[in-house]
């Protein structure tokens, strides 16, 4: 666990480049993609993997972490990265998304979120003290609240009390923060919501901003609105958030959405969408996306990308990794992974010296068209 700062490198209202400065010595460069490992794991790779690709932050899940293993083993081990074996940073989310997704076993008070266990029924209550309790014990670097995200669409007053409510406990969290002593080395980032609603969603953002944190997140987006709405709410939300801290848009992973976003001034984003994708089959390429199912790719004797260097293109032809995916074998999974996640890294870095070059314009002409 470390004190979180960020050096702005380039650019200030659209793109920008920078770079997350942890105290204990751990940077990460802007715009930033974080694998998402919900529960202590990134789906069929090793921490060697994520290392060896290049990643130094990843995801964990507060809400499946709490249910299993259980808070009581990483406070007997020492936290989330020692459990894990991951010297690096963790970014953990605090359930409220989880509320949303799993809205049929789950119910919001104004104490915090009632949660059924999709394991074994059990009742829980997740408030904002008890999720931040349960972060500390995690030891992760970068902590989110508790929030209320609301489903799309959602009318007005339904909209009014996700706002209200995510704000009483973001401010309930930062007095917790401040009163336990979590914050001299964990990272408490605000929440912003308020669907697609511009005007709620500047309300937030100013809110958020006006506590003065180490960082903020854009939450509820990427939940069924149309993309136009998505644009707009993000650029409402990153207009009131200041400068000089990094923005975190929470879920939304596609090369498109990544690079608006970016476009309209976001920092770090994570998703499991590339990892769910090669899971079932399908990879990215400098070409755009491939199908590895497609019956065209069964003689291939070629990589998945004659242009990438990752280990899996370096030695594999595409007529085996399609075969290991027909044949349901585990390690299509590996392969698969291994690359789209070599893939994100190296294309976020690409976006990164466009940005630093002044040429964001051209990569988006020339990025868009290929992952629509």
């Amino acid at each position: 666990m470390a004190r979180l700062s960020f050096a702005l490198e380039h650019g200030s209202r659209g793109p920008r480049a920078g770079r997350l400065i942890f105290s204990n010595g751990i940077e990460i460069e802007t715009p930033v993609f974080m694998p998402v490992g919900t529960a202590a794991s990134v789906k069929s790779l090793r921490q060697e993997d994520l290392e060896e690709i290049g990643y130094r932050l990843i995801l964990g899940n507060t809400y499946h972490l709490y249910l299993r293993p259980g808070a009581e083993v990483f406070t007997s081990i020492g936290g989330l990265k020692k459990f894990m074996s991951w010297p690096h940073a963790i970014l953990t989310d605090s359930g409220g998304y989880q509320a949303f997704s799993l809205s049929k076993i789950s119910k919001y008070t104004d104490e915090g979120v009632i949660f059924r266990s999709h394991l074994d029924g059990s009742q829980h209550l997740f408030s904002p003290q008890s999720v931040l309790d349960m972060e500390a014990a995690l030891k992760s670097d970068i902590v989110m609240p508790i929030d209320d995200c609301a489903p799309y669409p959602a009318d007005a007053r339904r909209l009014r009390m996700s706002l209200e409510r995510t704000h009483r406990w973001l401010k309930e969290s930062t007095n917790y923060m401040q009163k336990t002593g979590y914050d001299d080395d964990q990272n408490l980032f605000g929440i912003v919501q308020g669907g697609v609603d511009v005007k709620l969603r500047k309300e937030s953002a100013q809110f958020a901003r006006d506590l003065n944190l180490r960082g903020y997140a854009i939450g509820g987006l990427s939940v069924g609105e149309k993309n136009d709405e998505f644009l707009v709410a993000l650029q409402a939300s990153c207009q009131e958030l200041p400068h000089d801290k990094p923005r975190y848009l929470m879920g939304v992973g596609s090369i498109p959405e990544i690079i608006h976003a970016v476009e309209l001034g976001v920092d770090m984003l994570d998703c499991v969408l590339p990892t769910r994708n090669a899971r079932n089959g399908q990879v990215f390429s400098s070409a755009g996306k491939i199908n590895l199912r497609n019956e065209k790719h069964r003689l291939s004797d070629r990589p998945i990308d004659e242009q990438c260097q990752c280990r899996v293109c370096q030695r594999y032809s595409l007529a085996y990794i399609r075969h290991l995916h027909k044949a349901n074998e585990l390690l299509a999974y590996t392969l698969s992974t291994y690359h789209n996640l070599h893939f994100m890294k190296r294309f976020m870095e690409s976006l990164r010296l466009a940005i630093l070059n002044e040429n964001f314009e051209n990569f988006k002409k020339e990025m868009v068209p290929l992952f629509r």
